[in-house]
């Protein structure tokens, strides 16, 4: 039996999120499975917001995977998706509603 393999990269580190935001993207075409975990260092009052994952074979032209997920509401409060049958690269984007603003860690681990 083989030792999976297994990644966890920070893919976002104390950025702000207002209205529409995009992750970076992150090259993991040799996993079979991936996880976002999306910290909120710090967020507004009343803070509400949602993400979906894209993929991309090429890291430039994005589609919708089909997961979507609520952001972490709170500080200190963390959320996550999981995501299989992936492409080439993957990143999340999403919108925060009613003008609110979020300040996130996203880390992306993934297994082989």
């Amino acid at each position: 039996m083989a030792l999976r393999r297994s990644y966890t990269a920070t893919v976002e580190r104390n950025v702000i999120w207002k209205g529409e935001f995009a992750s970076e993207p992150y090259e993991a075409a040799w996993a079979s499975e991936a996880i976002f975990f999306v910290r909120a260092l710090d967020a507004s009052h009343d803070f509400a917001g949602t993400a979906h994952v894209q993929i991309s074979a090429d890291g430039i032209h994005w589609v919708d995977e089909g997961t979507s997920f609520d952001l972490p509401a709170n500080k200190d409060q963390v959320t996550f998706c999981k995501v299989t049958h992936f492409g080439g690269f993957l990143r999340i984007c999403g919108e925060t509603h009613f003008n609110s603003s979020i300040t996130v860690l996203v880390s992306l681990a993934l297994k082989e």
